[in-house]
């Protein structure tokens, strides 16, 4: 038997047993010997055997001094920051003069195995504590003047499925590698994988009995790596090669190098050899690229040419006329027709961004937020931000000294007198006082347009995409979240996931076409979608919702017409998210007869209704603002 995180687990999956997810599989093995590359992302669908691989590897982790096993913490997602990182006990240092740590999981996780399931839905202030952790081996407290550190080496390992929302570029950068997880499709194997499954459920001792020697065989090869990792050395000519793989592939910053670089020493010692080679790099290139490169698909350059012990090129005639043919780095590479490309399309650019007008949120509700941003002013649910005053609510843990003196100081006298002579000051229960922080935390733009061909009249996406675009700049500057969902066609897909990268969305909408039917109940379930991600990740959050069209729906999928069911649909947005705040901009041309089909969507949206008659994108912009919760 076996104890993990609380939970009582009969017996863990065998490593060796595990079917395919080969590349996952290398990647756990490659951190278990050199921790330092950075921990594993598994990105791909559930049910991949994502959190099987990652709690089998604890059992191949070399024991710890003493003979105990490495620990396997997991990380849930409703940890607060002081569960993560850890605190310290004020409550004890006014009521008895001393100051003592509480430990964290960070702490619990040392020399052990961290795991994160659904990183990408974890608060992304909690990430980066983790990720730092991570990179620096160490964990440090502040609070309230005082400090402490304490070791955190571990082997991170973090899953996700991309469906339910990604993680920040910045933060997916702090992983060293990254895999892409996906079911098997050979039948014989995922035959092989159900018989494995069946046999592990119906006798878990006696099949990790038959694969004992196979993971004692694993552990020892582990071991040996992790041994043999200060002798294995990387050349020169392989430190350039390794370079030039992370610049032919545009990515930004120097991680991607270290952990090639790591990844392939650990790879030699794995295979138990003090040198590293360019076929080791090419093995462990993909693993920290995929998650880095700005391009759809890497481009590997072929291997350096073999050199001697003095530097010098080594290749024989025969060796140069085995190699593969040099790519050409200019080549284009064929990529797939994006949806709905049989549709009569027309990308019209983008109008040129202009700044916006500063408003805020003048209203300051109670409801305490985590997160970061410029935009308005928020109640903290954190001990990050402003100090406003005090409350005798408990709950954080985020202790307000000068409120709690404050509080007792009436009835020093009484207490020394009952007491005695010792503390300066004597403390109770009822005394202590909590602090209520204020912060500035970013917004949420759900923009849904239309991309049906109505919207190229009078070039009405011209100034959509100007006033994304412009939002988007704003957002950056105040750490807001913008997302996109166009419908057109007979489908809706989401342009832009939530972002507030400028080079990512400048780039999609540059790309964006109009034309094709205009399928409205498909675009409103899309947002659904966004909507509920989103909050899912953040159940504090009020989006907006601006949608621009023109109401003329006319591509269903039910027998009641399109436009009807466009309105049943609305109606069942607002019901399940009466938090989200509704604006619809109606696109119709103007004319001599206007259906007004806008305006009863956002009645249905019980939301906001403009016109679009002569609008300029600065008013577009200036509706958006002004609708901000």
């Amino acid at each position: 038997m076996v104890v993990i995180d609380r939970e009582v687990v009969n017996w863990s999956y065998p490593f060796s047993a595990i079917v395919g997810q080969d590349e996952l599989k290398l990647a756990l093995v490659l951190v278990a010997v050199n921790p330092a590359i950075g921990g594993v992302l598994a990105r791909g669908e559930k049910g991949t055997a994502k959190s099987t691989a990652a709690r089998s590897l604890r059992e191949l982790l070399p024991p710890l001094p003493g003979g105990a096993r490495p620990a396997f913490v997991t990380l849930p997602l409703g940890a607060a920051e002081d569960m993560v990182v850890g605190a310290l006990d004020f409550e004890a240092a006014v009521r008895e003069g001393e100051i003592r740590f509480q430990p964290g999981l960070l702490a619990r996780a040392d020399r052990g195995v961290l795991y994160v399931d659904e990183v990408n839905l974890l608060d992304d202030h909690l990430v980066e504590c983790v990720l730092g952790a991570a990179e620096s081996g160490e964990n440090v407290v502040e609070r309230e003047g005082q400090s402490f550190r304490h070791a955190a080496r571990f082997i991170l390992i973090g899953t996700m499925n991309p469906e339910e929302g990604e993680l920040r570029p910045q933060l997916l950068d702090r992983f060293g590698f990254a895999v892409a997880v996906s079911g098997e499709t050979e039948p014989g194997v995922r035959v092989a994988l159900l018989r494995r499954r069946e046999e592990f459920d119906a006798a878990p001792e006696a099949f990790c009995a038959a694969h004992a020697d196979a993971e004692a065989d694993l552990a020892a090869r582990i071991g040996a790596a992790r041994d043999r990792l200060h002798e294995v050395r990387i050349s020169e000519h392989l430190c350039g090669f390794i370079a030039e793989i992370c610049s032919r592939n545009h990515v930004a910053g120097h991680r991607a190098d270290l952990a090639i670089s790591r990844g392939a020493m650990a790879f030699a010692a794995w295979e138990g050899r003090a040198d590293v080679t360019a076929d080791d790099i090419l093995k462990v290139a993909p693993l920290a690229l995929l998650h880095r490169t700005r391009a759809g698909a890497l481009d590997l350059p072929p291997p350096p040419e073999p050199r001697d012990a003095a530097g010098e090129p080594a290749s024989s005639p025969e060796a140069a006329a085995d190699a593969p043919p040099p790519q050409e780095p200019d080549s284009p590479m064929a990529a797939p027709p994006p949806p709905g490309a049989e549709l009569q399309d027309d990308v019209q650019e983008t109008g040129a961004a202009f700044s916006v007008r500063r408003i805020e949120r003048q209203s300051l509700d109670r409801v305490p937020r985590i997160g970061s941003g410029r935009r308005a002013r928020s109640r903290s649910a954190s001990k990050q931000g402003r100090y406003v005053k005090s409350t005798a609510a408990r709950g954080r843990g985020d202790l307000a000294l000068d409120a709690t003196i404050r509080a007792a100081a009436p009835f020093q006298q009484a207490r020394r007198a009952a007491a005695g002579p010792g503390l300066a000051i004597h403390i109770r229960e009822a005394d202590i006082r909590e602090k209520v922080r204020e912060r500035r935390v970013g917004s949420f733009l759900l923009f849904v347009v239309d991309g049906s061909g109505s919207m190229g009249a009078q070039r009405r996406m011209v100034e959509t995409k100007a006033a994304i675009l412009s939002l988007l700049l704003d957002a950056y500057q105040k750490r807001d979240t913008v997302a996109m969902v166009v419908f057109r066609g007979r489908t809706a897909e989401v342009v832009l996931p939530p972002t507030s990268s400028v080079e990512r969305a400048a780039k999609l909408l540059a790309e964006l076409p109009v034309g094709g039917r205009t399928p409205l109940t498909a675009g409103l379930g899309e947002a659904a979608g966004v909507l509920r991600q989103a909050l899912r990740k953040d159940p504090t959050l009020i989006p907006l919702v601006v949608v621009m069209t023109d109401g003329r729906a006319n591509a269903g999928f039910g027998t009641q017409p399109p436009h009807a069911e466009a309105l049943r649909a609305a109606e069942a947005l607002r019901e399940r998210y009466p938090a989200a705040q509704f604006v619809v901009v109606d696109t119709e041309v103007p004319g001599a007869v206007r259906l007004g089909l806008a305006n009863k969507l956002a009645a249905a949206l019980d939301g906001t209704y403009f016109q679009v008659a002569d609008l300029r994108a600065e008013d577009l912009v200036s509706i958006a603002k002004e609708h901000r919760p």
